[in-house]
């Protein structure tokens, strides 16, 4: 596979060490010793920046992770404040599902040859750029609120990765201005992103539907609000969103959350679930693909004029 041009940049990520993810362990962050246990989690904070409601409410997720060790969690936090941990279903599910987004974001991504584009829709507060082992030549993307992205940078260093506003007004063309191009393999996933409705969604469906190559993997975790029926229509969640889904040319599976936790062999999930593990393949080209073709075929007829022209 061609390498990209050399004004697009290669995001090279350190490494961190982690700990085993099922033991009491304790991590030091700029001053701040966090505990985590696998089965007592819960956060308590209280300062100047908790009344951004999407600050918030990306710092409960980065800081409650008990499948795994995050050890920049607790960069986010401001230093000598206490930390009170204790389980709850939700922020459990939400362990679930990005232990099992990990999982498949390596998989897939050691899968493909040459340079790798990952595109991640987050809160603002994406860890996967440095916790996780990225294959060599992996071009990592973070579409996520500027606001939340600019304090979580201002705790975290050492990996290079891009950052496209959400609140941009072109994300299509921010992306490609960062190297990102539809005519390479990538993959996308989105947790923690601000979705609203339904409508809201469906924004990023046909953004992503956009930008894809046909065949790849859009994957991650969706509010169930998203599955209310609407007023005529009469059908099961996965009925739902099996047909949202096709409308922007994806095939999609929805992952219950006992599933997960029985291939990683822990306790299922109790209560209603408040949120939806799905993974979906792109079935169309992307628009860079479809534009390749054009011009392919507008020169092979330009080029079949030209002879006809001669043999005249």
């Amino acid at each position: 596979m061609e390498c990209l041009a050399a004004t697009a940049a290669i995001s090279i990520v350190r490494r961190p060490t982690l700990s085993c993810p099922f033991f009491p362990i304790k991590k030091k962050c700029g001053g701040l010793k966090l505990r985590l246990r696998a089965n007592d989690i819960k956060l308590n904070f209280n300062y100047r920046e908790d009344d951004d409601p999407l600050f918030r409410d990306a710092l409960t997720r980065a800081s409650i992770q008990p499948l795994f060790v995050d050890p920049y969690a607790g960069c986010f936090l401001p230093p000598n404040i206490e930390m009170d941990v204790e389980y709850h279903q939700h922020q459990y599910q939400y362990c679930l599902a990005t232990r099992f987004i990990d999982d498949r974001l390596l998989s897939v991504t050691k899968k493909i040859d040459g340079v790798k584009q990952v595109v991640l829709l987050t809160d603002g507060m994406e860890t996967r750029p440095y916790r996780l082992n990225w294959p060599t030549s992996t071009m990592i993307f973070d579409i996520s609120p500027e606001v939340v992205f600019r304090r979580a940078a201002q705790k975290l260093e050492g990996g290079l990765f891009f950052h496209v506003p959400l609140e941009s007004s072109n994300i299509q063309q921010s992306l490609r201005s960062k190297g990102f191009t539809g005519n390479r393999p990538s993959i996308w996933v989105l947790q923690g992103i601000p979705v609203t409705n339904l409508t809201s969604f469906k924004e990023i469906l046909f953004m992503v539907s956009s930008l894809a190559m046909k065949g790849c993997l859009f994957l991650g975790e969706l509010p169930d609000f998203l599955t209310d029926t609407e007023i005529g229509i009469k059908s099961t969640t996965t009925e739902k969103m099996e047909k949202i889904f096709m409308n922007y040319g994806f095939r999609v599976d929805m992952i219950g959350y006992e599933e997960v936790a029985r291939n990683l062999g822990k306790e299922p999930a109790l209560g209603d679930n408040d949120s939806l593990i799905f993974i979906a393949e792109h079935l169309r080209f992307s628009d860079d693909q479809m534009e390749t073709w054009r011009r392919e075929f507008q020169r092979i007829e330009e080029d079949g004029d030209e002879e006809g022209f001669e043999e005249l």
